[in-house]
């Protein structure tokens, strides 16, 4: 594995429309309190975590509305804003909190246009990058859904439509209405229960961002199996976690996300991590 001041460059790019970002994106989950709620335990950690991301090559963070909430969207505008001209940032709208860990979602098209004007205002931009369909809203008509992201982007408000835990059903419908860029499944080793819809956004240029694509506690633990194959790279498991990812697909873009500078330095440098044919489906087979 070679180093470099910013390892993010070696994973390569893919595009979201008419934007490329490269493959190794971050994620702003983890940077706010217990169960994704409140603001985080070391907020200047925060701050640095996403300056040194951008540092480290990162162009692409996904956040959403419901992370904090409204947390992680501030923590961005205060560690970064103005932005670099190259950075996009991602947010998503769907998904109402109710208190730790707890998760509904809401597809209401009033509701999801408040959350974009209240995303514009706390992420300080005019134009969102990516705004994404948090979760499809069962009891709203998917048409109405994506209706409301498609009005946002004639007015200018987002400049890209993408989806989060999809099928490809959704995906294909979606499409007869608007433009999706990317795919936002959760994919990792462990869990490949996204794997056709995988194959679906490959073979028509869709981008696929894997959420959780660490499966922590269970993938990057001492001892997992991927230990032995990270070993002979001299790398980390979940460096290894990730390399995988990154050769699954050309259009596959991991958003790993973490609280520490330490650990985001270690996940980064994942873009440098060359696996062969052979160690890919042997890693794939026995996990």
């Amino acid at each position: 594995m070679t180093v470099s001041a910013q390892p993010a460059l070696a994973a390569g790019t893919v595009s979201l429309g008419d934007l490329s970002v490269r493959r190794l994106g971050f994620g702003s989950m983890r940077l706010t309190g217990p169960g994704v709620w409140g603001e985080p335990q070391d907020p200047a950690e925060a701050v640095r975590v996403l300056r040194r991301a951008v540092e480290l090559g990162v162009d692409f963070i996904d956040t959403a509305d419901s992370y904090g909430p409204v947390v992680a969207e501030q923590l961005i505008k205060k560690a970064l804003h103005p932005y670099q001209e190259d950075l996009v940032i991602a947010t998503k709208a769907g998904l109402t909190r109710q208190g730790p860990n707890q998760w509904l979602p809401v597809g209401r098209p009033e509701y999801l246009r408040q959350q974009a004007e209240l995303s514009l205002r706390n992420l300080g931009v005019e134009c969102i990058d990516l705004f994404q369909l948090h979760r499809v809203d069962p009891q709203v008509p998917l048409e109405e859904q994506v209706g409301a992201l498609k009005l946002l982007q004639e007015q200018g408000k987002i400049r890209h439509i993408g989806l989060s835990e999809v099928t490809i059903e959704h995906v294909e419908a979606a499409r007869t209405m608007a433009p999706v860029v990317s795919v936002q499944n959760q994919f990792n080793l462990v869990n490949r229960s996204s794997e056709a819809l995988l194959e679906y956004t490959t073979a028509h240029g869709i981008a696929f961002i894997p959420w959780y694509p660490l499966a922590t506690g269970t993938l990057a633990r001492e001892g997992s199996p991927l230990a032995g194959v990270a070993q002979s790279h001299g790398v980390t498991p979940s460096q290894m976690a990730l390399a995988w990812l990154l050769k699954r697909s050309p259009l596959m873009l991991p958003i790993p996300g973490t609280s520490t500078v330490a650990h985001l330095e270690d996940n980064v440098r994942a873009a440098e991590v060359v696996l062969t044919d052979d160690e890919f489906d042997s890693l794939a087979d026995v996990v």
